[in-house]
Formats: C-alpha cells, sequence, structure tokens
C-alpha cells in the first residue's frame, strides 16, 4: 500500500471508532454522567447530525484549497473535538462535542475517496478507495471492540482519548506522507452546486439512504437479536461484533474489485439486492446459533461491500464537482443510519421481536434496487438524448 493511501485508511479507523464505539460504551457514560440510556443514545444522534451537515459544509469552505490543506484542516477539528470529548465535564458539552466531532467525518471520506481515486492507477480507483474504507472497517474488527473494553474496565474518557491519538497520527501522518495535489476544484462552490440540480443526483442520494438503511436496521438492533433471540450470552456479543468486522473487512476488499470490473451502479444495485436475501435468510435462521453466526459474518461483507461502489458512483457522476458530491455521499450513509434505527425499531415497539426489524432491512434494501434501475433508465435516456444532439 501506498504510504499516501496508509494516511486515509488510518484516518478512516480513527473515524469509525469513534462513530460505532459510542454504542457499546453508552450505558458506562449514561452511568458516569447519571443521564437515561435513551438520553446517552442522543449522542449517536448528535455525531450522525454532524455529519449530515458538516459534510457539504466543510467541503464548500473549504473546497478550493488543495486537497492536502483540506485534510489537514479535517483531522485537526476530528482531533480536537474528540480529545474534548474525553474531558467534557457534563452531558451538554460531550453532546456538543459528538456533534463537531461527525462534522469532519463525511467531509474527511468524500476528499479523501476523491484523493485515493487520483493516487490509484488506471482502472483500479475503486480498489484504491476501497483501501481508504478498509479504516473504517479495520476499526469494526478491532478498534470498536478494544474501545468498547476499555469503557467497560478503565474508562469511557480513555476511549476518546486513544482516538484523540488516532487522529494525531492521521494528522502527521498527513503532513509527510500525502503529496501535493493540485486543486481540483476552480469554478466556486455554486459552480459545484449545480450538480445537484439533476436528477441523477437526487436518485443516488436515494439509493444509498435508502438502501444502507436496510444494513442499518439490523446493526442498530444485533445487541438484542444475538442475546434475546439467538441465545447468545452478553459476554459473547462483543466476539460477535468482531466476527460481523471481519466480514466487514473482507466484503470491502472484494466490492473495490468488482466495482473496477464491473459498473459501480450494476455492482450497487447486485449488493443491495443480495443484502435483501440475507436479512431475509438472518430473519428465519436466527434462532440457530451457528447459522446466526454465519449470517452476521455474510451481512456484514456485503453491507461493507457496498461502500465503494455507492462513492465511485457518485463520484463518477458528479464530474467537476467530485469532492462536494462525495461528501453528500457520505452524509446520505448517515441520513441511511438514523433512517434504518428508527424504522427497525417500529416492528420491536410493536411487539413483533427482535428479528423483526430484519424485514424492514430487506424491504428498505429492495427499496434501493428499484431507485437503482429508476437511475439506470435515466442515465440510459440521457445518454441516447446527447447522442441524438450530436447526430444532429
Amino acid at each position: 500500500m501506498k504510504k499516501s493511501i496508509l494516511t486515509l485508511t488510518l484516518g478512516g479507523f480513527g473515524i469509525g471508532m469513534t462513530e460505532f464505539v459510542i454504542m457499546g460504551i453508552l450505558p458506562d457514560i449514561a452511568r458516569s454522567l447519571e443521564i437515561t440510556i435513551p438520553e446517552a443514545g442522543h449522542l449517536v444522534s448528535a455525531y450522525a447530525l454532524g455529519v449530515v451537515v458538516g459534510a457539504p459544509l466543510l467541503i464548500g469552505f473549504t473546497g478550493g484549497k488543495p486537497p492536502k490543506t483540506i485534510l489537514l484542516l479535517l483531522m485537526i477539528l476530528f482531533t480536537v473535538f474528540n480529545t474534548i470529548s474525553a474531558f467534557a465535564p457534563s452531558y451538554y458539552m460531550l453532546l456538543l462535542s459528538r456533534f463537531f466531532s461527525g462534522m469532519p467525518h463525511g467531509a474527511f471520506f468524500g476528499v479523501g475517496a476523491v484523493v485515493a481515486g487520483r493516487l490509484a492507477e488506471p482502472g483500479k480507483e475503486a480498489r484504491s478507495v476501497s483501501l481508504m474504507f478498509a479504516g473504517l472497517t479495520i476499526a469494526n474488527l478491532i478498534g470498536v471492540p478494544l474501545g468498547t473494553f476499555i469503557g467497560h474496565h478503565i474508562s469511557w474518557r480513555i476511549t476518546f482519548m486513544i482516538v484523540g491519538v488516532i487522529g494525531l497520527l492521521t494528522t502527521t501522518s498527513i503532513k509527510i506522507w500525502m503529496p501535493s495535489l493540485a486543486v481540483t476544484n476552480t469554478k466556486g462552490l455554486l459552480s459545484e452546486l449545480k450538480f445537484f440540480t439533476r436528477l441523477d443526483a437526487w436518485l443516488i442520494v436515494a439509493v444509498i439512504a435508502v438502501g444502507t438503511g436496510g444494513f442499518f436496521c439490523w446493526y442498530s438492533y444485533i445487541a438484542p437479536l444475538l442475546t434475546e433471540v439467538a441465545g447468545f450470552s452478553d459476554d459473547s456479543i462483543m466476539y460477535i461484533l468482531v466476527l460481523a468486522g471481519l466480514g466487514m473487512v473482507v466484503g470491502n476488499f472484494i466490492g473495490g474489485r468488482l466495482a473496477d470490473r464491473y459498473s459501480p451502479l450494476y455492482t450497487s444495485a447486485a449488493l443491495l439486492f443480495a443484502m435483501a436475501i440475507s436479512l431475509t435468510i438472518l430473519y428465519f435462521v436466527s434462532h440457530n446459533q451457528i447459522l446466526t453466526l454465519i449470517s452476521t459474518f455474510i451481512t456484514g461483507a456485503i453491507a461493507f461491500a457496498m461502500l465503494s461502489p455507492l462513492q465511485m458512483l457518485m463520484i463518477n457522476t458528479a464530474k467537476g464537482a467530485e469532492m462536494l458530491a462525495a461528501s453528500v455521499s457520505q452524509a446520505s450513509f448517515n441520513i441511511g443510519n438514523a433512517l434504518g434505527a428508527y424504522l427497525g425499531g417500529l416492528p420491536i415497539a410493536a411487539g413483533l421481536g427482535f428479528n423483526s426489524p430484519e424485514w424492514v432491512g430487506a424491504s428498505l434494501a429492495i427499496g434501493g434496487v428499484l431507485v437503482s434501475f429508476v437511475l439506470m433508465f435515466h442515465l440510459k435516456q440521457n445518454k441516447e438524448v446527447r447522442l441524438q444532439a450530436v447526430e444532429a
């Protein structure tokens, strides 16, 4: 791996750890700050809101700067606010620091995806992007379980301090190893925003938000699914999350290769359909521990195989507005996060069981497939119109 790509992988690791570890240490934070679990859950929402707001906002303010400078600024923000989270004296201060910690998330992956594509060999752009997202998957494999263990047995504040140190290491590595690439946005933010006056831009946002919402229907409620339905002990959850993380690592690299070999759109549609099948199977086998473990690995692999194709789909469609569009795609992932968590909780609240979110997740994944077909038809029609105009 090139050192320049490694810096993006390290940044992805830190971002993945701070995004997902909060779910494992919520009870510890709630006890420490003397708040309820639902109040602690707002810390998850605050981070996701920061991603949605920060992705287009930070790219809009920094889009005219060189990519290396943007990445440095984003990692400095990430490091500062995660360190503040470690020392937050109150719930409201932690809530605020979580919001600002999330703001660099989407912009980092958006700029990082464009940079990874520019640093890649021709025909291997998606594979290079998958190397950046490998940090996110490795975080779920190693960082999140380790951070959860430290949060349970020592202090959740140390977990955030570790994230701050990772941010500092990433900032240093970008400064040393990242080459100075030329500025790509020379037309300004208003010119880039024109991309979002096109129907295909919003169709891609819908594919990501609706389709990946299926994954979050499952992952948001994986703990009660494992303990209450499959019958695993509470102590087993950390190890099963490692298994899910391993599947995510494998799937991420497979997705990058598939997107390079086939089109990102066809790959995304196929993987969303596979996600629907996987979640449906998981519903029926969730009472069997062995089959649940196998399904956990496979579902994690399919989910993260979609990252690179969906990101490349947005970048390839948004010529001239790649960084802004790629950052918006990250915001769309977090809309899927919120959508999946909310809709997946409805059947549980209705008393249909902790495996009922899998039906909702499968439906959302199929919804993503259907939007993909609409996008395929729209792009084909536009291509034919352009060809006719050229012939005329």
